[in-house]
């Protein structure tokens, strides 16, 4: 039934209307359903005033903080969601300019995480069932209005609900960028720091030492031709030159100069010669790339893979022979490294302690790019990583 037809936006009154006991049994108000000192706004897309009337009374438990605003037409309703997003919209199905399912969908566009609860006597079964598959948060007959309180109620707690976990969600993410950008940094750091001590024991301590020798040299020539003391300045001489090679390859070790002066592939190629001449394992290496300079970053944390690789198949793969495979493709740049060990297992992937193939799917993700490590049992292990090429600074023939 139909009223008299009432304004276009109807306020409620401040004043809250204690529930009547007729039709509702032994339900009571339901407690605030948020914990913002604000009122609960609730907005009403209904065209009978008769209609707005009882929710408004349903609605309203005594001493609540609850405000009821109610439209009728399509444009009162956008203009309500744009003015002041409600925490709640209740609609009826059959509007005399739009009906139920328009309203959802404008309700959708401007107030998606809003709960949406139909109010309707003409609403069949199927339909509300249409109407819940495309959004809805719940429907109630209007002859069975008992069912709004608890519908009310269930709608705003798994809304809020909803919210803590997205909230939840959103600070897990902010702390996970917070902690990738922290190790970002601290390998930047990292990476800085081995440079800088690499020159300095190249450049200072090499030069310390090349100059003990050319001294220890100088002093050989003028003292007595005695077989002890010529033994003996002999032996210190072998003994400089074994230092000057040790500094020479910890230096190398933490950071090798061809990295950074002739680039990822001359790199990697040395890093195979000097795996395989380290362990007598046989490495095949098939270069397929146009470019040999890249980046920085990007170059460094291919070699840093590339090494941690190795370094597992020294102390895990038990292998005779491994496979090494640089190359451009659609993808970007694609470092393939395969052996024919025991074989890495799921299980071995996914533990925490494998603190190795973590810091290379970080590495990895540092750069852009992703590492999949799979492994068959007694037939060997593949690592495969890939990353978008950034702008080349050099160009190489791509020879291997």
């Amino acid at each position: 039934m139909k009223s008299v037809k009432k304004p276009l936006v109807r306020r409620a009154k401040p004043a809250p209307v204690p529930l009547l006991a007729a039709d509702q049994g032994s339900i009571s108000a339901p407690p605030p359903p948020s914990t913002k000192p604000e009122a609960l706004h609730i907005l009403l897309v209904e065209d009978s005033a008769m209609d707005v009337a009882l929710l408004e009374h349903l609605l309203l438990p005594a001493g609540g903080k609850v405000s009821v605003t109610s439209v009728e037409t399509r444009e009162a309703f956008e203009t309500e969601l744009k003015r002041r997003p409600p925490d709640l919209i209740l609609s009826d199905y059959t509007l005399p300019t739009f009906d139920g399912k328009k309203a959802l969908e404008i309700a959708q566009r401007f107030a998606p995480l809003v709960p949406f609860i139909f109010v309707s006597g003409t609403m069949g079964e199927e339909v509300a069932i249409d109407m819940l598959k495309q959004g809805a948060t719940d429907y109630v007959l209007k002859n069975r209005l008992t069912r709004l309180l608890p519908a009310v109620s269930r709608a705003l707690l798994e809304n809020e609900q909803r919210c803590e976990r997205a909230q939840a969600e959103e600070r897990l993410q902010r702390s996970h960028d917070q902690l990738r950008a922290l190790t970002g940094h601290l390998q930047f750091v990292r990476e800085e720091e081995r440079t800088r001590i690499a020159r300095e024991i190249h450049d200072e301590l090499g030069q310390a030492l090349t100059g003990l020798k050319i001294d220890l040299s100088w002093l050989s020539g003028r003292l007595p031709k005695l077989r002890p003391l010529r033994t003996k300045i002999e032996s210190m001489s072998v003994q400089i030159d074994e230092t000057i090679h040790a500094i020479r390859r910890i230096s190398t070790e933490l950071r090798p100069g061809v990295l950074d002066n002739l680039g990822l592939v001359a790199a990697i190629e040395w890093q195979a010669t000097e795996f395989q001449e380290r362990t007598g394992i046989p490495c095949k290496l098939t270069v397929d790339v146009t470019e040999s300079l890249w980046e920085q970053n990007f170059s460094t944390a291919y070699f840093r893979i590339f090494q941690e690789t190795l370094t597992n198949i020294i102390r895990h793969a038990k292998a005779t022979l491994v496979e090494i495979r640089l190359a451009q493709d659609a993808r970007g740049l694609v470092l393939t490294v395969r052996d024919n060990g025991r074989g890495i297992t799921d299980k071995e992937i996914a533990h925490a302690d494998s603190i190795g193939l973590i810091g290379m799917t970080e590495r990895a993700t540092q750069v852009g790019g992703a590492v999949v490590f799979s492994g068959t049992p007694g037939r060997g292990t593949t690592v495969t990583l890939c990353a978008p090429l950034p702008t080349p600074v050099g160009i190489g023939n791509g020879a291997a």
